[in-house]
């Protein structure tokens, strides 16, 4: 009786996958990074807002004298981080889109991935039913060739 050796036909074909999915995680963490430096750089200029904001709110209440040339300065530099947020908030929503569209492919590939391994773990229950009828065979083979034997003794 020789010992059988479970082969899965797809193996290729599950190994890809398994790469595909490594690529897509890959994809959706560099996407999420990006995604996370974004977010970031909106949150550090909504400080910097509110920061030239104070600094208005202050020289105009008359707690901190500005010249007219430092209050202007204060204006243009909150119009320039008003336009700056803008700009943010749209490369924001653009990191985040695409690391939607990365998890999708991750969720998509990790679902392909795990379809494969089912398959492959049928066919090895398959693979291990067939040897048990044929080990089946071969006992009653030898029950049958020993009662055989006995009997024409």
């Amino acid at each position: 009786m020789s010992m059988a050796k479970f082969i899965y036909s797809m193996d290729n074909i599950l190994n890809i996958k398994r790469k595909l999915e490594n690529q897509a995680k890959i994809a959706f963490a560099q996407a999420n990074t990006k995604y996370n430096e974004e977010d970031q750089k909106l949150k550090d200029l909504c400080l910097k807002k509110v920061e030239y904001d104070a600094i208005l709110r202050d020289s105009l209440n008359g707690e901190k004298k500005l010249d007219l040339a430092e209050l202007t300065k204060c204006r243009n530099n909150i119009n320039v981080v008003k336009k700056m947020i803008q700009f943010q908030v749209i490369e924001v929503n653009n990191a985040k889109r695409i690391r939607d569209e990365q998890r999708l492919l991750l969720q998509e590939k990790i679902k392909e991935r795990k379809t494969h391994e089912v398959l492959k773990e049928k066919a090895f229950e398959q693979f291990k039913r067939e040897l048990m009828k044929e080990e089946a065979k071969e006992i009653d083979g030898l029950i049958s060739y020993t009662y055989s034997n006995n009997n024409d003794k």
